[in-house]
């Protein structure tokens, strides 16, 4: 008896455990795609050596873009904790990132409408549709 009321919660937790490494892997191949788009835009990374640069990484919040304004001039950073880097860009960089990521935007949304076409061609309302059923 008790490993019939064991399996569900085997099972339950098999599911918790899959959806936390899913999400886990999502994430941190979003913050690769934007770490890459900050590269690209001129972005350049800092390693914290100070202790006063040390004390104000670890208060930044992680990977999000943030903005500052020093002696009159926006600079841009972003904290990747893992990695233990700081990316800076100026005003021109920060918005040469902002570019890039609405063409990587376009690009997503032009392969996902090309494969939405190539499914449709395939005519699958040829074996009669869910209705047939």
């Amino acid at each position: 008896m008790t490993s019939k009321k064991s399996l569900p919660l085997f099972l339950s937790i098999s599911a918790l455990f899959v959806s936390v490494l899913a999400f886990a892997g999502c994430a941190s191949m979003e913050a690769h795609q934007k770490e890459s788009l900050l590269s690209a835009a001129g972005f350049h990374t800092v390693t914290p050596t100070t202790a006063k640069q040390v004390a104000l990484f670890k208060s930044m919040e992680p990977y999000r873009v943030q903005r500052h304004v020093i002696k009159g001039n926006a600079l841009y950073a972003y904290a990747d904790k893992k990695a233990n880097v700081v990316y800076l860009g100026d005003e021109k960089a920060y918005q040469r990132y902002k570019q890039l990521g609405l063409q990587q935007a376009i690009a997503e949304d032009q392969l996902m409408a090309s494969e939405m076409n190539q499914d449709a061609a395939l005519s699958w309302d040829s074996w009669g549709g869910w209705g047939m059923y």
